[in-house]
């Protein structure tokens, strides 16, 4: 594209191109520990591990992979929260050579076992807590060994003792691994030392499979290269150009096991040599709240209903809390309220910006400048690298000027090599060196984007994906339901939760605490509708019989538009 009119409102010493290195993505942790050994790379409870150990753990984890018969390009699992082990089998993963496949704890035995299959995972390294879980799916899927850590052994002595006599049998954390399984610390010690292995890894290597919704309602997968990965990196990075390398310090209150986390928080410390502070519970505020407190951010990024909870702390807005180191946010997951990042400013003295991206393109594209303008309601500039543009919505093809409503589609190095095993959705989507990103938007004159609708139906309820599809095949098969359909509606806290209207078969009754029960073990709780509307009528459908979600929500707005 000749014309960027973005490029004229980046702030001050942001770059209008981004010079990529040919490296791996671990390349920033080995520079990390080499420049800024004794800098904390995770503190976890106050706990530390430095960019020097970090670096050699992970050394340590490669050549126990290898060992164990890892080859490139081999998917490994992890299943675990945000821990310091996370950070070592993520970057342990990638230098014996393989593709993290990194699953979202929350998840059911009936999500992972789709996953798992899907992936073709042989090997996954999980906490503790999760075993039994693990155990339950190991059957049906390709898994045959699995690594386990228990969460204390990254936690101070004192803690770890605490954790042992009050917390560690009571949550699931003390377990007796089968046959064949092991545990990490057992490996880490045997290979401790351990140079890494010596195995040709380019930026055109596999690096991630990241998870997330189907238009057919099917988990797939988007393959990144380390590539995708390292310049979304520096991209980010290079939005913030007044970042101190080695002095800043991340809270990592978001997900790792998605590409925001993973990318916008994990990668981009570990390339600014930025110390983690591990939070693995985001909805534990007392832990949010408390690690602001104590170890004094300065980069937060999050998510909308994140940063409202802060905000109506009563202890935060009583001046319990001192939360005024932070002074960088990007906004991810879900639309950012005037009213949350006006307030979340006020509080902390610090910048919240809106920004953009999918797991297509890991994991930001759009963000609003830090320094210059913001705009209300937009997902901001794109990212230095990436180019954007609006797409007619009737031919895929014609492009839109400035004003018009159509699909956004973006191009640049970030973007994934394809879906696996899905050749026809990696067709739809990637076409002509263009990712269609399924979201209608527009953009200004001056090169604000906007998104106006979603062409997909995808749900984000807190920054969790949902999709519908998933949602109404669990409550059909509950005995009593005709039909039955699901889509997201607004939610003050959560940016938007899930909304099932259903249509019980004759001479039935059901209540919906029954619905809600019947899903309780097929969804993670974050997919189960929080409203359950019973219809009398059949829903309204098109004319070759596809229920119209769009026209349920429509009704739904109409009948409550204060909600």
């Amino acid at each position: 594209m000749a014309d960027r009119p973005w490029l004229k409102n980046y702030d001050p010493g942001v770059p209008r191109t981004l010079d990529l290195p040919k490296v791996p993505l671990f390349r920033f942790l080995e520079d990390a520990a080499a420049k800024h050994p004794d800098v904390p790379c995770t503190i976890f409870k106050g706990a530390k591990i430095t960019y020097r150990e970090m670096d050699g753990l992970t050394n340590a984890l490669a050549a126990a992979l290898v060992e164990m018969g890892v080859k490139r390009g081999q998917p490994v699992a992890m299943f675990m929260p945000n821990t310091p082990q996370f950070v070592m089998c993520f970057y342990g993963i990638l230098k014996a050579g393989g593709v993290v496949v990194a699953t979202n704890p929350l998840y059911t035995p009936r999500e992972i076992e789709h996953q798992m299959k899907d992936a073709g995972a042989e090997i996954m390294i999980l906490t503790s807590n999760f075993y039994s879980r693990i155990k339950e799916v190991q059957p049906a899927t390709k898994l045959k060994k699995l690594i386990v850590t228990n969460i204390k052994e990254t936690l101070p002595p004192l803690l770890r003792v605490l954790f042992t006599l009050a917390k560690e049998k009571k949550e699931g954390h003390r377990v007796e691994l089968a046959a064949g399984d092991m545990w990490l610390k057992d490996l880490l010690a045997k290979y401790a030392g351990a140079s890494k292995p010596k195995i040709e890894i380019g930026p055109d290597d596999l690096c991630i499979f990241q998870y997330s919704g189907g238009t057919t309602g099917v988990s797939k997968a988007a393959v990144s290269t380390h590539m995708a990965l390292l310049s979304d990196t520096l991209a980010i990075r290079a939005w913030m150009p007044d970042l101190r390398e080695g002095q800043e310090l991340m809270l990592m209150a978001i997900p790792l096991f998605h590409v925001y986390g993973m990318v916008a928080g994990m990668s981009m410390a570990v390339a600014g040599a930025m110390p983690m502070v591990m939070v693995p519970n985001p909805r534990d505020l007392h832990d949010v709240l408390g690690s602001i407190q104590k170890f004094r951010p300065t980069i937060f990024p999050g998510v909308p209903t994140l940063y409202n909870a802060i905000n109506n702390h009563p202890d935060v807005r009583a001046g319990k809390y001192k939360i005024d180191s932070i002074r960088a946010c990007i906004s991810g997951s879900a639309p950012l309220m005037r009213e949350t990042k006006e307030t979340f400013e006020r509080l902390t003295g610090g910048k919240l910006v809106e920004g953009y991206g999918l797991s297509e393109a890991p994991t930001a594209t759009h963000c609003n400048p830090l320094k210059g303008r913001n705009v209300t309601g937009s997902i901001g500039l794109p990212l230095p690298g990436v180019d954007a543009r609006i797409v007619s919505l009737d031919d895929g093809v014609t492009v839109l000027p400035a004003g018009e409503v159509g699909e956004l589609s973006i191009r640049g190095p970030m973007l994934m090599k394809g879906y696996h095993n899905m050749p026809t959705e990696t067709a739809n989507t990637l076409r002509d060196g263009w990712l269609f990103t399924g979201d209608i938007a527009r953009m200004d004159d001056d090169g604000y984007f906007y998104i106006v609708d979603r062409k997909k139906e995808l749900i984000k309820v807190g920054g969790y994906q949902v999709w519908p599809r998933e949602v109404e095949e669990v409550l059909a098969g509950h005995p009593k339901v005709l039909e039955v359909a699901a889509a997201g509606i607004p939610d003050a806290y959560r940016g938007e939760t899930v909304k099932a209207w259903v249509v019980l078969k004759p001479g039935q009754s059901a209540t919906e605490d029954e619905l809600k029960a019947w899903c309780a073990d097929k969804l993670a709780k974050f997919k189960i509708p929080s409203g359950i509307e019973f219809r009398s009528e059949p829903l309204p459908k098109t004319t070759v019989g596809k229920i119209l979600r769009r026209e349920l929500v429509r009704e739904h707005k109409e009948k409550s538009p204060a909600k």
